[in-house]
């Protein structure tokens, strides 16, 4: 299966831990996590135990997946030299492309479909991924609202609305519509996160407050 957005950093086909961890997200996304290791091993051509050498179980691979998808995109958020517009900007653009494309959503069914029969597959997945990304954002915007470009807002409201601008209402629509998923589009990502800091932009706190952090 070719990954025209990619779902992983670019990797080295000679170096057998990074071509098991392109052949797992290949096979989880086609056939779930009840693949077999077997087959991972086959299509990265390694011996079942070279893959035991880097990963000793399934879920210690399916955990390294989902950390080399969350690495690749957090990425997207350095560079403290550069406006939170451009930052947010990449950042939306990595996301979208990643959860958004037919091998981003076919993985996310997966998961779902898998998550009752292996339970720990879905913390793992949580951990990993989400918990990692919300808690990187939050960082940015909270260094943002620090030095005024943002108004005081607790930050975990600020990344968990932004996270759902992106692509909440969307992933819902292409995961049950039947429509395949569309294009990457920077014009739309331009779209979300202008109207994403006007929400939250520090002129408008006077006339228009939103929630802050509660003090228990």
């Amino acid at each position: 299966m070719g990954f025209p957005v990619g779902l992983l950093a670019d990797h080295d086909p000679s170096d057998s831990r990074s071509r098991l961890i392109q052949a797992a997200t290949e096979v989880f996304i086609e056939e779930g996590y009840r693949a077999s290791i077997e087959r991972v091993a086959v299509r990265a051509s390694v011996a079942r135990q070279t893959l035991y050498n880097h990963f000793p179980s399934k879920a210690d691979l399916f955990g390294e997946v989902i950390k080399q998808v969350t690495a690749a995109l957090l990425v997207t958020l350095d560079g403290k030299n550069e406006s939170l517009r451009e930052r947010l900007l990449r950042f939306g653009i990595a996301f979208r492309a990643k959860a958004l494309s037919a091998e981003g959503l076919g993985f996310y069914r997966a998961l779902i479909a898998e998550s009752k029969r292996f339970p720990e597959l879905a913390a793992t997945f949580y951990r990993t991924g989400p918990i990692q990304t919300a808690a990187r954002l939050r960082s940015v915007l909270q260094d943002a609202i620090d030095r005024g470009q943002l108004r005081p807002v607790d930050p975990e409201f600020a990344a968990n609305t932004l996270l759902s601008m992106l692509v909440g209402a969307e992933r819902s629509h292409f995961l049950l519509s039947g429509e395949p998923p569309p294009k990457p589009d920077p014009a739309r990502v331009a779209q979300l996160i202008d109207c994403y800091l006007r929400a939250f932009a520090a002129e408008a706190l006077s006339s228009n407050p939103a929630p802050q952090r509660s003090v228990p």
